[in-house]
């Protein structure tokens, strides 16, 4: 049996992509440039703060005091308003309360900045805990890179084999590849089990259901 659970954040445990897209629209509205539809931001989240806003920029990225308007802007907008939209996935706070009456202890590891993420998953999971859970933390790279893995897991006293990483995008079959850690993929988040597979996923859970039948069994 593994020892440990890490999720990713959003896409995987929650949906955010509404309150993320709103609030990057809100600075590209800000600094002149044109806002994008929800749906896109499928395609703009996954790398962090600065890859959103860079993504959500395209041509204009370039633009170093537009970049600082955007960024700003979603950061003091996002602090405000990311629970408004956001919400749980069906089934994710049952399999968490799971694995945790198996022994499994849970985590997160997030590109999104750290400060939100407590913010949500008070929110969203405030029944659970979770024996870390992080965002992307100035002295470590972002994901697909294995150094804040490697040190969440150092801190929650696990080895690279006792641990599975779960999440919904090629970012995090990687993630868990460089990490050396096992890998479940799922469905329901933002990029789906097509770009999972291709990446590498030997296994794409469709519900939260499937998913603690899965973990359990390694």
């Amino acid at each position: 049996m593994i020892k440990i659970a890490v999720f990713d954040l959003d896409g995987t445990l929650v949906d955010s992509l509404t309150d993320l897209a709103l609030n990057v629209n809100k600075g590209l509205k800000r600094a002149g440039l044109p806002e994008h539809p929800v749906e896109s931001y499928k395609r703009f989240v996954g790398n962090g703060r600065e890859m959103l806003v860079r993504r959500a920029m395209g041509e204009f990225a370039a633009d170093a005091e537009k970049f600082k308007t955007v960024t700003d802007t979603f950061g003091s907008e996002y602090r405000l308003h990311c629970n408004d939209n956001t919400s749980a996935y069906p089934g994710c706070g049952k399999m968490l309360e799971a694995l945790s009456a198996a022994g499994i202890m849970t985590a997160v590891l997030s590109n999104k900045p750290d400060e939100f993420v407590g913010m949500i998953l008070n929110k969203l999971y405030p029944d659970h805990r979770f024996t870390a859970a992080w965002g992307q933390k100035p002295q470590y790279k972002c994901k697909p890179d294995r150094e804040s893995l490697h040190a969440l897991l150092e801190l929650c006293g696990a080895a690279p084999g006792e641990c599975v990483y779960i999440g919904d995008s090629d970012v995090d079959v990687f993630t868990a590849r460089n990490s050396e850690v096992g890998f479940a993929g799922v469905s329901w988040g933002f990029r789906g089990k097509d770009e999972l597979i291709s990446a590498g996923a030997g296994f794409v859970a469709d519900t939260a259901e499937e998913l603690t039948d899965h973990i359990l069994s390694l």
